[in-house]
């Protein structure tokens, strides 16, 4: 998101606290077709993802009037989808559990580049892999979000993000050479 995008979206936030309702419509068609996507990639089902969804915008629009840092926004809500999508998954006896690697720190990051002909694997790919993998994945190269965002979102340090990051593009690169060469 650019910077002209960025301050419109905050006076969105602004005129909504303010009562103008057509603020929130904005921010809808903004952000529901990216929160339904991640939503449903890391419930696995469509109708469960969309009733998620919807369960989000309430949230969003009983406390909106009460976000005091603006500049967040797109964190707080993603935020508020990941606590959405866990009680979904509790509820349903299917939460993930952290491993010890994914929390270890990482070092160097480094940055996973694929050619077009992996593209089209990706999101098969990104089915089988653990929750955590899938979600930072998703957050940083579908939906553009810093360290420091993800971090919000899912309520860790940015070095934590950085060691996951690091173990699910290792794990998504070994998904795809495994497919790419026909072991699954």
């Amino acid at each position: 998101m650019n910077q002209r995008e960025h301050l419109l979206e905050q006076l969105w936030i602004l005129r909504y606290q303010m009562g103008d309702n057509d603020a929130l419509v904005l921010l809808v068609e903004r952000y529901c077709g990216p929160l339904l996507y991640y939503v449903r990639r890391l419930i696995g089902d469509s109708h469960a993802a969309e009733d998620v969804l919807q369960d989000v915008w309430m949230t969003v629009v009983r406390e909106l009037p009460r976000l005091r840092d603006r500049r967040s926004f797109a964190a707080w809500v993603y935020r508020i989808a990941r606590n959405k999508v866990f009680r979904q998954l509790k509820r349903k006896g299917r939460l993930p559990l952290l491993t010890e690697e994914m929390e270890v720190e990482a070092g160097a990051e480094e940055e996973g580049h694929f050619s077009p002909e992996e593209a089209a694997l990706v999101h098969q790919c990104l089915e089988s892999l653990p929750f955590q993998h899938r979600e930072v994945l998703m957050l940083r190269f579908f939906e553009q979000m810093s360290y420091e965002q993800i971090a919000e979102v899912v309520g860790c340090r940015v070095g934590t993000v950085r060691s996951r990051l690091h173990y699910a593009k290792r794990a998504l690169r070994k998904e795809i050479e495994e497919k790419s060469n026909g072991k699954r």
